[in-house]
C-alpha cells in the first residue's frame, strides 16, 4: 500500500515536470540535498517589459535634460554682451565737432549775438555818420566774413578727419554684427551702427551750418556795403552837405 502511494506521487510529480513549459535544472546546494529553481516565462516577460518602459522613461528624461541644456546655452548666447564698443570714439568725434562750432569767431551761433551785430554793423548806414565810423563798420563786416569762411574751412577739415575714424569703426561694427553669437550682441552692434550714422549726420549738419553761416556773412557784407555806398553817394550829392564847388588850379604857374 505504501509503495503504491509512493509510486502514485512519483507519477504525479513526473507529470508536473513534463507539463512545465521550461525544463528545470537541478541546483546542488549540498551533496545530500538538491534545490530546484523554476523559471516563469510570463513573469520574466513582465519584468522585461517593465525594464524597457523604465529605460524609455530614462531616455526621455535624458533627452529633456539635453534640450533644456541647449535652451540655457542659447539663452546665455542671446544675453551675452558685445565684447567691443565704439561709443567712446563716436562721442570723441562728436565732441570735436561741437567744440569747433562753439569756437566760432566774432558772430557766434547765438540769436542774441547775431541781432546785436546786425544792429551795430549791418544796419542802414547813417548819413550823419563820420567817415571814420563808416570805415570801422566796413572793416568789422569784412572781419566777420573772413572769420566765417575760416570757421567753415576748419569745420570741413574736422569732419574730413573724422571720416577715417568712422570708416574703421564701421568695419569693426559690421564684422561684430555678422559674427554675433546671440540676439543681444546683434542688437548692440546695430545700435552702435545707428549711433555712428547719427554722428556722421551731426558732422554733415555742422558743415552745412558753417557753410551757411559763411555765405550769410558774405551776403550781409555785400548788402551793407551796397547800402553804405548808396548813403555816401546820397550824402555827396546833397546840396550844402556834399560837394562844394570852388576854384582849382590845374597847372603850376611860375614867375
Amino acid at each position: 500500500m505504501i509503495q503504491k502511494l509512493l509510486h502514485s506521487r512519483a507519477r504525479r510529480f513526473a507529470f508536473a515536470l513534463l507539463a512545465a513549459p521550461v525544463a528545470v535544472a537541478p541546483m546542488l546546494a549540498t551533496p545530500a540535498q538538491a534545490q530546484w529553481v523554476v523559471f516563469d516565462p510570463s513573469n520574466y516577460a513582465q519584468n522585461v517589459l517593465t525594464a524597457a518602459r523604465s529605460l524609455q522613461q530614462i531616455t526621455n528624461q535624458i533627452t529633456s535634460l539635453q534640450n533644456e541644456t541647449q535652451m540655457l546655452i542659447n539663452q546665455a548666447r542671446n544675453l551675452a554682451s558685445l565684447p567691443i564698443s565704439s561709443l567712446n570714439q563716436i562721442e570723441q568725434s562728436l565732441q570735436r565737432t561741437q567744440t569747433l562750432l562753439a569756437q566760432a569767431q566774432n558772430i557766434t551761433y547765438n540769436t542774441q549775438a547775431i541781432n546785436t551785430a546786425f544792429q551795430n554793423q549791418y544796419s542802414a548806414a547813417s548819413m550823419s555818420g563820420t567817415n571814420a565810423q563808416l570805415v570801422a563798420n566796413a572793416q568789422a563786416r569784412w572781419q566777420n566774413t573772413l572769420a566765417g569762411l575760416q570757421d567753415a574751412m576748419k569745420t570741413q577739415a574736422t569732419v574730413v578727419s573724422n571720416l577715417g575714424t568712422n570708416s574703421a569703426q564701421m568695419s569693426v561694427l559690421v564684422n561684430a554684427s555678422q559674427n554675433a553669437t546671440g540676439a543681444l550682441q546683434a542688437t548692440q552692434a546695430g545700435n552702435q551702427l545707428v549711433a555712428l550714422a547719427a554722428q556722421q549726420i551731426a558732422d554733415l549738419t555742422a558743415v552745412v551750418a558753417a557753410n551757411g553761416r559763411a555765405d550769410a556773412l558774405r551776403d550781409a557784407e555785400r548788402s551793407a556795403a551796397a547800402a553804405q555806398g548808396a548813403a555816401q553817394r546820397q550824402t555827396f550829392l546833397t546840396p550844402g552837405a556834399g560837394y562844394q564847388p570852388g576854384s582849382a588850379q590845374m597847372f603850376h604857374s611860375g614867375n
